[in-house]
């Protein structure tokens, strides 16, 4: 069973910087692709962003490309997402997560229920 542990959340200002991390606790998150998601006050949960785990391929939504980032640091158990030039529409709380399968490695596509794994989730509030 693969835990996840998000962290790096917070207030900042339009135009400002975050870094949020997922961790795996007890287990490593070698091999897994991992996503992040958001879901604001409302609105459906959106998949930001994701990263394979074997081909380390990237996928972004639209509203992110170019201000966001995804990596990973096997040797830390990390990934990271890398957050510049925040907007207010960017508030929302932030979710890591991971599909189970045969092919856990690769990116499924870009809805909740195609991830086994998840965290509980670390606020970003982009407000003046």
């Amino acid at each position: 069973q693969l835990q996840l542990v998000e962290s790096g959340g917070g207030l900042v200002q339009p135009g400002g910087s975050l870094r949020l991390s997922c961790t795996g606790s007890r287990n490593s998150l070698d091999y897994y692709a991992i996503a992040w998601f958001r879901q604001a006050p409302g609105k459906e949960r959106e998949r930001v962003s994701c990263i394979g785990g074997s081909n380390g391929k990237t996928y972004y939504a639209d509203s992110v490309k170019g201000r966001f980032t995804i990596s990973r640091d096997n040797t830390k158990n990390t990934v990271w997402l890398q957050m510049n030039s925040l907007k207010t529409e960017d508030t929302a709380v932030y979710y890591c997560a991971a599909p189970s399968g045969s092919t856990y490695f690769y990116c499924p596509g870009p809805t909740w229920d195609e991830y086994t794994y998840r965290g509980h989730g670390t606020q970003v509030t982009v407000s003046s």
